[in-house]
């Protein structure tokens, strides 16, 4: 079984932290997966930066410029992460926009992460149809999950069709806007996430967007089996370091 769906069996609510790989160094990458396992992350989504990174609010961008600037390419990620299952057993998602894994070759980027021992992929700008129709096949020879995202703005008909060629989690943005963190969801948020929780999915849900403390994260897995935290997890890194990771994410499980 893929680790994802091991992860998702567990009774508690899921912790997911979002990062760029070679921020805030190039080869920071494989220490900062170590720090996250030793601090009871439940799961990571590796970044893989691009120039251009639409649904991405400014504190990702600027890690994504500046981990290009690093040098960081899918060659270098892949070359970092060749011993990772050495020590660290948690799953391990890339996050990434489609042209950079299509120059690639999708089959060959879906090799590659198989062979390091990578569990699934979020690709933002993938239709889903497109997905389905093209590439559903390569992922699943490779034991890949294609998480889908899902926003307030999503038709129940499109939710209900990605929820059904879902074989992992789906990513509940929640909010229509890029990416960043905020102190408190609203009326707007919450209903929202009571509307997804009624459709009763079978796809577990898992929210992003907008988490940064102990109390958004509880507000986001009221309702969804967990959240992901990113821009406030990158600006911690940027303002105190990999050393600061432990502090960071026992402040967030105080809820």
């Amino acid at each position: 079984m893929n680790r994802i769906n091991q992860k998702l069996q567990e009774e508690h609510k899921l912790l997911s932290i979002y990062f760029t790989a070679g921020y805030p160094k190039l080869n920071d990458t494989v220490a900062i997966l170590e720090n996250l396992e030793k601090s009871g992350v439940d799961m990571v989504e590796i970044g893989l930066p691009f120039s251009d990174p639409l649904a991405d609010g400014p504190t990702i961008q600027a890690s994504s410029t500046q981990a290009l600037e690093n040098g960081m390419t899918s060659n270098i990620l892949f070359e970092q992460l060749k011993d990772i299952r050495k020590t660290v057993t948690m799953p391990l998602i890339i996050m990434g926009y489609f042209n950079p894994m299509l120059q690639y070759g999708i089959e060959a980027f879906c090799k590659k992460c198989s062979e390091i021992g990578i569990d699934g992929l979020i690709i933002p700008d993938l239709p889903v149809k497109e997905y389905n129709d093209l590439y559903k096949t390569i992922f699943e020879k490779y034991n890949l999950i294609n998480v889908f995202l899902i926003t307030p703005q999503t038709s129940d008909e499109r939710i209900r069709f990605i929820d059904k060629i879902s074989n992992g989690f789906i990513y509940m943005v929640s909010s229509s806007s890029v990416t960043g963190a905020q102190n408190t969801f609203g009326n707007t948020q919450k209903d929202y996430f009571k509307r997804i929780a009624n459709m009763n999915l079978k796809a577990s849900q898992i929210v992003g967007f907008g988490i940064s403390n102990a109390e958004t994260f509880k507000q986001a897995t009221s309702h969804a089996k967990g959240a992901i935290i990113g821009s406030a997890f990158v600006k911690q890194l940027k303002e105190n370091g990999i050393n600061s990771i432990a502090s960071f994410i026992k402040k967030i499980r105080t809820s």
